[in-house]
């Protein structure tokens, strides 16, 4: 829950709030990546979620940079959206079975969380934008690009993983 109720009476107030969002939503997956590299088996899959753990961490480093430029706190959302995402995933991951079905369950859940911060970073990317904000415009689509290559990762990995899952 919001630790401070914002009005929405601009386009501003909307790009700080959706901001807000998802500096939560990295924090979040910042505190469940650990798991998900830990219960996954394929070696790929590991680095590749060890990776993105770290760049994880880079793209909150780069919203602080950019609620530093705003004069605005980062804090005061909780992105529910990815809460519920990381607690399916956690669910799936935590459970028994063949390796290589719970390393395709991981990544199933893993894109989840890609597609919903792709959405979001797509969204907030394109408010600065009009905003006419273009050094956020263009870390943001950085941000997004990673989230796009993070994505594309776990696509080839599944290649590999759903077939020996389906073998299983």
């Amino acid at each position: 829950m919001a630790l401070f109720s914002m009005g929405l009476d601009s386009l501003r107030d909307l790009f700080i709030d959706e901001l807000r969002d998802l500096y939560d939503a990295e924090s979040q997956i910042t505190e469940a990546l650990p798991k998900l590299i830990e219960r996954s088996h394929y070696p790929q899959l590991k680095s590749a979620l060890q990776e993105h753990f770290e760049v994880t961490r880079g793209q909150i480093r780069r919203l602080d940079g950019i609620f530093e430029g705003l004069g605005e706190k980062p804090t005061g959302e909780t992105c529910k959206g990815m809460k519920g995402l990381i607690k399916e995933g956690d669910d799936m991951a935590s459970r028994n079975g063949e390796p290589s079905v719970i390393d395709a369950a991981i990544i199933s859940a893993a894109q989840r969380v890609e597609h919903y911060e792709m959405a979001g970073y797509g969204t907030v990317r394109t408010y600065a934008d009009l905003l006419g904000e273009t050094e956020y415009s263009n870390l943001l689509q950085q941000t997004l690009d990673e989230e796009k290559e993070a994505d594309k990762t776990l696509t080839e990995i599944a290649k590999t993983i759903n077939v020996q899952a389906r073998a299983a």
